[in-house]
């Protein structure tokens, strides 16, 4: 296998590719947290996005019915997790857990009922996403490759990120969803309705899973696969462990992530076996999450030890 400029131009694109739904997911585990909610649930929302984007656009060949019906299924999902978690204080990760294995049990079940198959569905009449293309970058080879097959959501994700950036840090409401993720009973205190605004919260990180699910199913592919999602809503609360939460830092992690998934699908051209290849980004994680884990932990002792020093020596 040679590598050449072109290669590894290839290999970014099919990282921005695989970055931009953990992206979508990875931020709406961030806004959650922030609002102090655990959302295990990013996993179920994206999947059944993915399915009934796929279904409407079955029935109606239109890409605009088929993100709406996608995103409004999977905001209905989180909405239901809203509602166990918020009103009934249900445990978040019963809940989450519950509603992942619903899902993907639901849509086994109707994907057999709707099209009377099993495992995968594909039909010539579905309709993907457009493509974008960008003229003004078509001249250059390299460039034209790297920006190659990408869609109006996968160039979204990015100014999404930067748009929760901007919400959170420099509006009145995103400061008062970041003060209840730090105290929400201080929050409270000063008249803040603390549930409202985790619910919507909540219920708008379901759009982001929408968006999620769609690309998963009408992106770079046309089709519907039974757990089409394969763990990355997991791999979307990693990204967000590691990125702190903040949309920045959450789409770095999310690119690292995607990397990782884009090096393994290249790597299956290679000698290497098909499990250790798709086993690379579940394996970069866990290094992931250690790594950080460790520097954590690490960062930790070194400012008890200034705090400790400086003790002394006032002493």
């Amino acid at each position: 296998m040679l590598f050449s400029i072109d290669y590894i131009a290839t290999i970014i694109n099919s990282t921005i590719r695989m970055m931009s739904p953990l992206l979508y997911a990875s931020l709406a585990a961030a806004i959650c947290a922030k609002a102090d909610i655990f959302n295990l649930s990013m996993e179920g929302a994206m999947l059944v996005s993915a399915f009934f984007s796929i279904v409407v656009n079955y029935f109606t060949k239109s890409v605009v019915l088929s993100i709406l019906a996608g995103v409004m299924a999977s905001v209905l999902v989180s909405a239901c997790v809203g509602f166990f978690v918020l009103k009934l204080k249900a445990s978040p990760v019963v809940v989450g857990l519950a509603i992942n294995n619903t899902v993907a049990g639901a849509t086994t079940y109707l994907l057999y009922i709707i099209f009377n198959t099993r495992g995968v569905f594909t039909h010539p009449s579905l309709v993907g996403i457009p493509k974008i293309r960008l003229p003004f970058i078509e001249k250059t080879a390299v460039l034209s490759t790297i920006f190659s097959g990408l869609t109006l959501l996968d160039y979204m994700s990015f100014v999404i990120a930067i748009l929760v950036y901007l919400f959170f840090y420099k509006t009145v409401i995103g400061y008062r969803i970041r003060a209840i993720g730090i105290n929400s009973e201080a929050a409270r205190s000063l008249g803040t309705p603390v549930e409202k605004y985790q619910f919507l919260t909540i219920s708008f990180s379901g759009i982001l899973c929408g968006f999620a699910g769609c690309l998963l199913s009408m992106g770079s592919v046309r089709l519907f696969i039974e757990n089409i999602t394969a763990g990355r809503g997991y791999i979307a609360m990693a990204a967000n462990h590691l990125g702190k939460s903040h949309p920045i830092g959450v789409l770095f992690a999310s690119l690292f992530f995607g990397c990782c998934q884009a090096l393994g699908n290249f790597l299956q051209n290679t000698s290497l076996k098909t499990q250790i290849t798709s086993s690379i980004p579940y394996v970069a994680t866990i290094l992931a999450l250690i790594v950080f884990t460790v520097q954590k932990r690490y960062a930790k002792q070194k400012k008890m030890l200034e705090v400790f020093n400086k003790d002394a020596a006032s002493s």
